[in-house]
C-alpha cells in the first residue's frame, strides 16, 4: 500500500493576498478555490511538477498564520529558481551551500518559511 503526502496546510491571515503571492510571485498552480460557506473557504495550490499541494483557507482549524517553518521544495537548479523568484519581486536569500545541498530561503507575507533545495549528489 502506498502512503502519499499530498496536502500540507499553510496558515495565513489573508487568503486572497496569500493566493496571489503563491500563484503570481512563486508560480504555484491554483487547483481549487471554493467558498464552502460564508465562514469556510478552501484554496489548494500546487508547485509546478509537484505531487504535493498546499491548502490555504479561512474557517479551517489551523495554526497561527506564519507559524509554519521549514517547508521545502526540491529544484534541479537553485540558481535558476532564485533568479526566477527575484525577477518576480520575491525577497530570497543568497544561495547557501551545505554538504547536503544548495539552498535559498524565502517567506510568504505571513512569515511561513520556505527553502528551495538543489540536491547536489543525485
Amino acid at each position: 500500500m502506498d502512503w502519499k503526502l499530498e496536502l500540507v496546510s499553510v496558515p495565513v491571515s489573508d487568503v486572497d493576498r496569500a493566493k496571489a503571492f503563491y500563484t503570481e510571485q512563486i508560480g504555484f498552480v491554483a487547483d481549487h478555490d471554493h467558498q464552502v460557506t460564508d465562514e469556510l473557504r478552501f484554496v489548494q495550490l500546487t508547485p509546478p511538477g509537484s505531487a504535493c499541494s498546499i491548502a490555504l483557507g479561512s474557517g479551517m482549524d489551523q495554526a497561527e498564520p506564519g507559524s509554519v517553518r521549514g517547508l521545502q521544495i526540491v529544484v534541479p537548479d537553485v540558481d535558476a529558481a532564485r533568479a526566477e523568484l527575484t525577477g518576480r519581486g520575491v525577497e530570497v536569500s543568497e544561495v547557501q551551500e551545505f554538504p547536503w545541498g544548495r539552498f535559498v530561503f524565502f517567506s510568504d507575507p505571513d512569515g511561513n518559511s520556505w527553502a528551495l533545495q538543489q540536491i547536489t549528489n543525485r
